[in-house]
């Protein structure tokens, strides 16, 4: 199979990270007899720098015309005081909307390795497999109108919360299907005690619930999920959010898993998906050769599963990892005080060579010799 994958390598960070899930892919695409078409682009701050725009045309006939985009992280405090249009950040998201990407998931995953890793009690995050499906093309972060307006000393700042019922239910039946193929609950979190969006998302999810009899919803204020996704995070299962809501919830659960390092995403619904690891840019630590890249290479996991239907290969990575940890080798941010660490770049190789290792042991004619 031809794999055609789009690579933005992006900022701080992001380029170390996603070049050990290129090295990770490579050795997926060597083991199970598969061919690679891979196309590096810019975006973000590294776009600005080359291009003046933070999602260049290139980038994006490149990204719509490629079976997968793997993005590493986007921005920079360099750009902290361009004009908003011009944020690294902007890019991102106006490459969300131009693929239409409407959904992200986000696997929250205890890894039993690092249930030490949890600043949560062992017995308190064991077991635990988060599924965010978060709402990702409205809300807040996209609602009209939004200004800045006013003299120094007297601005006044506006976001609009806005959704639409049709972007509601889309995103719903998202994550009941996703909820058949798991464990069958359906937490939406949502303000409906202060919030119209909120009341309008709690309605339509409950009436797009009705054709999922199968799957159990309960409705949740997200002050107190939040709470909940840290005394009782095996609670959980599917949790849909807008978008906002979303984005705050997933984060505080890479902290329950261990690092928000670990945490993959995929952004799908439109033509072409996006997969990225959760983190940021991470701007302190670039450069430094100790980024943790497991979330990057689980999102090549993710991109395999979702973008081309190999789950087996899918497997074979999400294995690979589990063994990599259960070697015990640990990036700094997972390991102890008196524990040692590996880089950036020995991470990416211990999980290639355990591909390597893991589809051999499960078909030998696969691998490549």
């Amino acid at each position: 199979m031809l794999l055609k994958v789009a690579i933005l390598g992006g900022d701080g960070i992001g380029p170390e990270v996603t070049g050990e899930a290129v090295r990770v892919l490579k050795t997926v695409a060597e083991s199970f007899g598969h061919q690679l078409s891979l196309t590096h682009k810019d975006v973000g701050g590294a776009a600005l720098r080359s291009a003046n725009d933070p999602l260049p045309k290139d980038t994006l006939e490149t990204c719509q015309s490629s079976g997968a985009v793997l993005l590493g992280a986007v921005g920079s405090p360099d750009f902290d005081h361009v004009p908003g249009n011009l944020r690294p950040e902007k890019g991102l998201l106006r490459l969300r909307q131009a693929l239409g990407v409407f959904a992200n998931l986000r696997p929250a995953f205890c890894f039993a390795p690092l249930e030490d890793a949890s600043p949560l009690r062992a017995e308190v995050v064991r077991g635990t497999d988060i599924l965010f499906v978060r709402e990702l093309l409205g809300g807040i972060y996209f609602g009209e109108p939004r200004s800045t307006q006013g003299s120094a000393g007297a601005r006044v700042a506006t976001d609009t919360m806005r959704y639409g019922e049709p972007e509601i239910k889309r995103v719903a039946h998202v994550a009941f299907q996703l909820a058949r193929t798991r464990r069958r609950k359906v937490t939406s979190v949502d303000k409906a005690n202060v919030l119209d969006c909120s009341r309008l998302w709690r309605e339509v999810v409950s009436r797009t619930a009705q054709h999922y009899p199968d799957v159990q919803l309960n409705h949740s204020y997200v002050d107190s999920a939040a709470t909940a996704l840290v005394s009782h995070p095996t609670n959980f299962d599917v949790v849909l959010t807008e978008n906002m809501f979303g984005d705050i919830l997933s984060d505080q659960a890479g902290g329950v898993v261990g690092s928000l390092g670990m945490l993959p995403s995929a952004s799908v619904g439109g033509p072409v998906a996006l997969y990225e690891p959760v983190h940021g840019s991470a701007p302190d630590i670039a450069g430094k050769g100790i980024a943790n890249p497991l979330g990057a290479i689980l999102s090549i996991g993710m991109m395999l599963r979702h973008s081309f239907q190999l789950d087996r290969e899918a497997a074979c990575v999400e294995a690979a990892v589990t063994d990599t940890l259960v070697a015990g080798h640990r990036t700094r941010d997972l390991a102890k005080p008196d524990q040692p660490s590996i880089g950036t770049t020995q991470m990416g190789q211990k999980v290639a060579e355990a591909v390597k290792a893991r589809a051999r042991a499960a078909d030998p004619m696969t691998v490549a010799r």
